[in-house]
């Protein structure tokens, strides 16, 4: 099993930037296929962004693409998604999430994934 646990949300200006932060404990983080989403209030979850589980590939959503940038460091067990030209419908609630099948291609359906973190909140103002 894998414990996830994001940080890094906030309030911030449109225009600006974050870096979101998701730190996994338990069994191999490396092994795990890894997946930002978010939800924003009244709407299904969307995928963000996710990178497979040997960092050879990576995907996006079609609304963030060339805005973030997802990464991660298996070292330290932490997957980042950085967030730039924020805009004010990037507003929701941004949760991690693993995918235990060791593909060489992203998942985007939230099905695909196992284990989630309780999310964090990020508020774009205009």
């Amino acid at each position: 099993q894998v414990q996830l646990v994001e940080s890094g949300g906030g309030l911030v200006q449109a225009g600006g930037s974050l870096r979101l932060s998701c730190t996994a404990s338990g069994r191999t983080f490396s092994s795990y296929g890894m997946g930002w989403f978010r939800q924003a209030p009244g709407k299904e979850r969307e995928f963000v962004a996710g990178i497979n589980w040997n960092d050879r590939s990576t995907a996006y959503g079609d609304s963030v693409k060339g805005r973030f940038t997802i990464s991660r460091d298996n070292a330290k067990n932490t997957l980042y998604l950085q967030m730039s030209s924020l805009k004010p419908e990037d507003t929701a609630d941004y949760y991690c999430a693993a995918d235990a099948n060791r593909l060489t291609t992203v998942r985007r359906i939230t099905t695909f994934y196992e284990y989630w973190g309780q999310g964090t909140q990020v508020t774009v103002s205009s």
